[in-house]
């Protein structure tokens, strides 16, 4: 026997379609509740991971300029040194000059590269320090980095338990409603998330309690109330903008208003004056 062919969504009643709009939402929340049990784990995680990748980045910045110092460090050594055997080879030959001239022009040549040693230590020493403050700072984020790592693997522990013990449930619940979604009007279906995306609550299809609107509370008008219960279009709360249906179209039973009577009050009768003894 052939398939029959599914039924287009735009085929729907107006009852239909609320029907099957209130299903998925009841399925979105059971999805959202699934959410709730993992509280701010997924939140925390991501935390965590974001700043051990922060803080291994500023590790490998702080290498960098280690690195950078160092080789400023060899540099200097480096010219000091050539410095040194220039002082050396002006000084041997101070002692064959011939003039005043040429003696103050190695005077002066032998004072330059002196001061330039001064100037290139000053700087090494500077960058020595330098270097300690940052191997120090590498220590202490690499410290931090290995207590973030643990906090992350007991929070990822905790999280894929819950995970775990919830993807089934999550999973159905997914598949049913993504077919139930084959069933919704695209357009609807856009404006039912674009409204639940808006909710606090992620409520989109709410049905009236007590004359008011199960989203946000607001009292509804009886004319309005009767348009919902007949069913023949598509209401939405005029404060909140969520859809409204009847509370007998989402399965629930309304509690019957119980006129209370009020007591009469018993007229007191005269008091008849007492009869003179």
């Amino acid at each position: 026997m052939a398939r029959e062919s599914r039924k287009d969504p735009q085929d729907f009643s107006v009852e239909e379609k609320l029907k099957n709009l209130y299903q998925l939402q009841t399925m979105l929340s059971e999805i959202d509740k699934i959410k709730t049990l993992r509280g701010e784990l997924p939140l925390e995680v991501q935390d965590l991971e974001d700043e051990i990748e922060g803080l291994t980045t500023r590790i490998e910045k702080i290498q960098a300029d280690i690195a950078s110092l160092k080789d400023e460090m060899t540099r200097r050594r480096i010219t000091i040194q050539d410095n040194n055997s220039n002082i050396e080879r002006y000084t041997g030959q101070m002692d064959n000059v011939r003039n005043n001239r040429e003696y103050e022009n190695l005077t002066k040549e032998i004072e330059y590269l002196q001061l330039d040693n001064q100037l290139n230590e000053k700087k090494i020493r500077e960058a020595g320090e330098a270097l300690e403050r940052r191997q120090e700072e590498i220590r202490r984020c690499s410290d931090t980095v290995t207590e973030r790592r643990t906090d992350l693997d007991i929070k990822k522990s905790e999280l894929d338990e819950i995970i775990s013990e919830t993807r089934a449930e999550e999973e159905k619940l997914r598949e049913r409603s993504k077919n139930l979604e084959a069933t919704i009007d695209p357009r609807l279906l856009s404006a039912f998330k674009r409204i639940r995306k808006n909710s606090r609550n992620g409520l989109g299809v709410v049905y009236v309690q007590r004359d008011a609107c199960g989203g946000c509370f607001n009292k509804i008008p009886p004319q309005r109330q009767l348009d919902i219960r007949m069913r023949k279009k598509i209401i939405v709360c005029e404060y909140c903008g969520r859809i409204m249906i009847d509370p007998e179209l989402a399965g629930v039973q309304t509690e019957q208003k119980v006129a209370e009577e009020k007591p009469k009050r018993r007229r007191r009768k005269a008091t008849e004056p007492k009869a003179e003894d």
